[in-house]
């Protein structure tokens, strides 16, 4: 289970869809959220956009396997399609914040990897933010106070990458994809194989 987490504007929505189009081991967990569609976004493809009743529901369902208030909406990881992948052996890509992060840490810690995208600087997200030209002045003032907010929780990940350059940041995460798919623990059949290697008469 990939976390990619950053403050708004950082990158990590552009990384995690580069990384969706590039790896087909993975999966994106389509969050839930409370938040109004932006005219560029699709229903099912970026968020499952609920109204506050019916993410309430969910919630008190035991339908989400964590959810967290940001920037005054409500945003969720549905429970369901997680836990099928992870059964099939997919891997799991979640594009959250550092409180969802938190949660699915305390559930599932063994099966997390997370990692942590940083601006290069508070001038550089703030210029990002304008450009992408689909919020508000006021929206874009809340989303930067809340970025100083998010990014003093960066300790708490297991990777931090700093997107100076879109194309080194992408480079740093398949390279951690990479070393972590490696790891003894995440390859069962790695037993057998050694078991096999030890017994093989030469």
């Amino acid at each position: 289970m990939l976390v990619l987490s950053s403050p708004s504007g950082a990158g990590k929505s552009t990384i995690a869809r580069n990384l969706l189009e590039s790896d087909a081991g993975f999966e994106l967990s389509v969050s839930v959220t409370t938040r109004p569609r932006r005219g560029s976004e699709i229903e099912g493809v970026h968020y499952h956009f609920r109204t506050p009743r019916e993410f309430e529901m969910l919630r008190d369902g035991d339908e989400l396997l964590e959810w967290a208030e940001v920037h005054g909406n409500y945003y969720a990881t549905p429970r369901k399609p997680a836990e099928t992948a992870m059964a099939a052996g997919r891997d799991m890509l979640f594009d959250i914040d550092w409180q969802g992060a938190k949660q699915l840490k305390e559930k599932m810690r063994g099966d997390i990897v997370s990692v942590f995208i940083l601006p290069p600087s508070m001038r550089e997200l703030l210029a990002r933010l304008k450009r992408r030209a689909e919020d508000s002045d006021t929206t874009i003032e809340t989303r930067l106070k809340n970025a100083r907010v998010e990014i003093e929780h960066w300790t708490e990940y297991d990777y931090v990458v700093v997107n100076d350059d879109l194309d080194r940041a992408f480079a740093a995460v398949r390279a951690i994809v990479a070393a972590e798919r490696l790891r003894r623990d995440r390859r069962p059949g790695l037993y057998d194989f050694v078991a096999g290697l030890l017994d093989e008469e030469v």
